[in-house]
C-alpha cells in the first residue's frame, strides 16, 4: 500500500527540535523595547512602552546580556524591501482565508507570484500536518531562517578559551605555591552586594587578558581575541562559550550589562526636581542660618544599619535607632512588603519624626538626604514634621559633606562589619552625647551643643526684638 504524504512535507523544512511557541512580538515592538532601554529606562518599564508585558521584556533583556544585538538597536538600518514585512504577511493571511489565489494575492501586494508561493509553502504553520498560513507564525519562521549564527571563537578554540578562563577564574597562590582558595561564595546569578564576600581570583580583566594574548603568542594569529568577545561570551545566554558563574570573577561582579544612559539616569521614581539640591534655600548653602540637617544610613553587618541627622552650621548630631523586626530571620520577606532589616521607607520616616520632634520648631527648616529607597516617603514625612525635603545628585556624596565627616567619626563607635543592631537606643543616645560634647576645630573649638545652644538663643533673641 502507498503511504500517504503528508502535506506539510512540502514545505522543505527540516524538523524542528522543539523551538517552543512562535513569538507574537515583532521586530518593531523589540527595536522600540531596546530603544527605550537605550533611554535609560528599566526593563520592566520599557516592555510596558512597547506593549508587550513586563517579564517578557525581562527575559529579552537577560538573554542578550543587557546588550541588544546589531539588526535590534536603535541605530540599525531598516529591513530591505525585498523581504515580506509583518504587515504583508497579515495581509497574505487575510487573503487566504478568503480564498484568494497566489497570483491574486500577488497583484494586491504587487509581488512576484513566486514569492507569495514560497511564502505560502515555506513559512506555514505545519503542526496540523497541513500547510495553514498565519501571520505570526511565518514571521517567526522566516526570522529563524535569515539567522546567520557564527559560532562563538572561544566555543572552538580549546586553548584560547583555556588561557582565558584560567586567568578570568585562577586561584591565588602563596609565595611557597601552595593555592589559596579564599571565602566559598555561591553564584546568586545575580549582582553581589557591597560588602560581601567575593571570589578570591585571578580577576585578569578581559581587556588585560585580550592585550596580554600578543605578547605572549607573537606568532599564533588563533589565539586573538577582542574584550569585547570576552564580555559577550559572559553574558549573553547561549554563546556557548564561557560559563555565566564566571561573571562573579569580573571587578564588578555584574552578572548584566548596564546601559550608559541608565547609569545617567535622574536617580529614584520619587525624586522630583523640586525636591532636587537645587531648590533648596541658598542660607542653607551658605551655612548663615541654623537649622538646616543632613541625613544617612551607615550600615553594619547583616544588613543592620543606625540613622543619623547632622545640623549643618552647628554640627549637632542626632542618631536614629532602627532595629530590626521580630520577624527578621525567621521568613522571607514580602515583595513590596516591610524591610525586616529594619531601615525600610516606613521605619526610617517614623524614626526621623520622631528624633527631630525633639528639636525646637526653628531649628526645623530643612533635611537633605541622598537617593536611597529608604526616603520614599518623604513627602510624608514633610506634611507631619513640616521639614522640608531635599536630595542629592546621584553618585555625589560630596553635597553631604557634613554628614559624611560625621559618619567617619561615628565609625570609631561602629566600626565597618560590625552588627549594628547589637546596640540599643540608649547606646545610641550615649554616643550622641559624647560626640556633640567634643570640641571641633570648625566651630573654634566649641562644642555642637554649645553652638547649638548659641544658635538657639540667637534666634530667640531675635524674635524677641522683632516682637
Amino acid at each position: 500500500m502507498k503511504p500517504i504524504k503528508r502535506q506539510s512535507d512540502r514545505s522543505g523544512r527540516s524538523k524542528l527540535r522543539s523551538p517552543g511557541r512562535p513569538r507574537t512580538a515583532r521586530r518593531e515592538d523589540q527595536q522600540r523595547f531596546w530603544a527605550l532601554i537605550a533611554a535609560g529606562w528599566s526593563s520592566e518599564r520599557a516592555a510596558t512602552g512597547a506593549g508587550i508585558s513586563p517579564a517578557v521584556g525581562a527575559r529579552w533583556f537577560r538573554e542578550a546580556g543587557g546588550m541588544p544585538t546589531t539588526t535590534l538597536s536603535p541605530r540599525a538600518a531598516p529591513l530591505s524591501g525585498r523581504f515580506l514585512s509583518f504587515v504583508e504577511r497579515e495581509e497574505i493571511a487575510l487573503y487566504r482565508a478568503q480564498q484568494l489565489g497566489i497570483r491574486e494575492i500577488a497583484r494586491r501586494l504587487k509581488r512576484a507570484a513566486s514569492t507569495i508561493s514560497r511564502e505560502v509553502r515555506r513559512n506555514a504553520a505545519t503542526r496540523s500536518g497541513g500547510l495553514v498560513y498565519r501571520a505570526t507564525t511565518a514571521q517567526w519562521h522566516a526570522e529563524r531562517a535569515a539567522r546567520r549564527p557564527k559560532p562563538a571563537k572561544l566555543a572552538v578554540n580549546v586553548a584560547l578559551r583555556k588561557y582565558v578562563e584560567d586567568r578570568l577564574s585562577g586561584l591565588l597562590v602563596s609565595d611557597t605555591g601552595t593555592p589559596i582558595s579564599g571565602p566559598t561564595v555561591p553564584w546568586k546569578g545575580r549582582r553581589h552586594g557591597q560588602r560581601q564576600d567575593r571570589r578570591w581570583t585571578a580577576a585578569w580583566s578581559p581587556e588585560q587578558i585580550a592585550q596580554r594574548l600578543r605578547l605572549d603568542f607573537p606568532d599564533d594569529d588563533t589565539m586573538r581575541i577582542s574584550h569585547e568577545a570576552i564580555y559577550q561570551a559572559l553574558y549573553i545566554e547561549g554563546r556557548g562559550a564561557l560559563r555565566r558563574d564566571l561573571t562573579a570573577c569580573l571587578r564588578m561582579g555584574r552578572v548584566l550589562r548596564v546601559p550608559r544612559a541608565r547609569r545617567r539616569s535622574p536617580g529614584k521614581t520619587f525624586v522630583v526636581p523640586e525636591v532636587m539640591l537645587k531648590a533648596r534655600p541658598e542660607e542653607a548653602t551658605n551655612r548663615d542660618v541654623p537649622g538646616h540637617w543632613e541625613g544617612d544610613l551607615i550600615l553594619g553587618l547583616g544588613s543592620s544599619s543606625i540613622g543619623t541627622l547632622v545640623e549643618r552650621t552647628t554640627r549637632f548630631t542626632l542618631l536614629l535607632h532602627l532595629p530590626r523586626m521580630p520577624e527578621y530571620g525567621l521568613e522571607a520577606p514580602a515583595k513590596n512588603g516591610p524591610a525586616l532589616a529594619g531601615h525600610g521607607a516606613q521605619a526610617v520616616r517614623e524614626a526621623i519624626a520622631r528624633v527631630i520632634a525633639t528639636v525646637p520648631p526653628q531649628l526645623r527648616r530643612s533635611l537633605t538626604w541622598d537617593q536611597g529607597a529608604e526616603m520614599s516617603q518623604h513627602a510624608q514625612l514633610h506634611l507631619e514634621t513640616g521639614v522640608g525635603i531635599y536630595f542629592c545628585e546621584p553618585q555625589s556624596p560630596w553635597q553631604r559633606g557634613t554628614n559624611e565627616n560625621t559618619n567617619g567619626l561615628l565609625r570609631q563607635y561602629f566600626p565597618k562589619g560590625t552588627d549594628l543592631s547589637l546596640h540599643s537606643a540608649d547606646d545610641l543616645a550615649a554616643v550622641a552625647k559624647t560626640l556633640n560634647a567634643r570640641p571641633r576645630k570648625v566651630l573654634g573649638w566649641q562644642t555642637p551643643n554649645e553652638a547649638f545652644e548659641h544658635a538657639l538663643h540667637g534666634i530667640d533673641a531675635a524674635v524677641a526684638t522683632t516682637v
